[in-house]
């Protein structure tokens, strides 16, 4: 993933008011719902650089019902879905997902294998006033750049290669992104895997610190340091209380 990757995935996310609770309203739009073909109209496709081919999404059916397919050969966009109010950070968020293949060279330590079959965004509206001073600085440049605000803390839930189950580390392009490994290899591929992630329990071991409120969620799967090609599909995403 390409340092615009990750900027424009944070650029297209516009912070909001907290909610006392969890409200229906705040959960994700669900694909099993939806007809075959494009997406729900509220997962926005993300353009990350247009010298570069697309990830195609689409809404396709399968024995247990309607999905989200990615499809990516040397690609990279994403589907981002912005909250309508900021959730609160003790939620847990559920989904399956399964990939055709891993990524070869997927991993964290260079910005080269910055590649995954898979990948699920969280967003949390991180205040911006308890980052170093370079790190204001920058933002601040990109929210004049690109006219948008930018989130200033994202975990990101990946299907690798190289890193190991559990491993929790910096994206190679800005550390205000973490990595969090939750399938690896080949091993499963092909089979539905089922993820249940405490958002907060998970900001802590990544950040060190409390969560922030959830703000978006993105989806991805991106080839375009590795030219690889891949297929992941996803199953609907629930935001729960984290005690669930």
């Amino acid at each position: 993933m390409s340092h615009r990757t990750a900027l424009r995935l944070c650029l297209v996310l516009t912070l909001g008011l907290p909610l006392s609770a969890l409200a229906t309203s705040s959960q994700p739009p669900p694909f099993a719902d939806a007809p075959a073909g494009k997406p729900p109209a509220s997962w926005v496709h993300t353009q990350i650089n247009k010298d570069l081919p697309n990830t195609d999404f689409s809404i396709v059916s399968e024995a247990s019902g309607r999905v989200l397919r990615a499809y990516s050969q040397a690609a990279a966009s994403s589907l981002v879905h912005t909250l309508p109010g900021t959730v609160a950070s003790n939620t847990r968020l559920q989904w399956r997902w399964k990939v055709s293949q891993a990524v070869p060279k997927s991993a964290m330590a260079s910005k080269a294998t910055d590649d995954y079959a898979a990948r699920v965004y969280v967003f949390f509206d991180y205040d911006k006033s308890r980052l170093p001073f370079t790190d204001r600085v920058k933002i601040d440049m990109a929210r004049t750049l690109y006219g948008a605000e930018l989130p200033t803390a994202a975990l990101c839930y990946v299907w690798g290669t190289a890193d190991a189950i559990g491993a929790i580390g910096p994206n190679p392009y800005t550390d205000r992104v973490r990595m969090i490994v939750l399938q690896r290899g080949d091993a499963k591929a092909g089979q539905w895997m089922s993820e249940s992630r405490d958002l907060a329990a998970d900001f802590q071991a990544a950040f060190g610190e409390s969560a922030p409120a959830v703000t978006g969620i993105a989806l991805s799967a991106d080839t375009d340091n590795t030219g690889a090609t891949v297929e992941a599909r996803f199953g609907d995403l629930r935001l729960v209380p984290a005690a669930q």
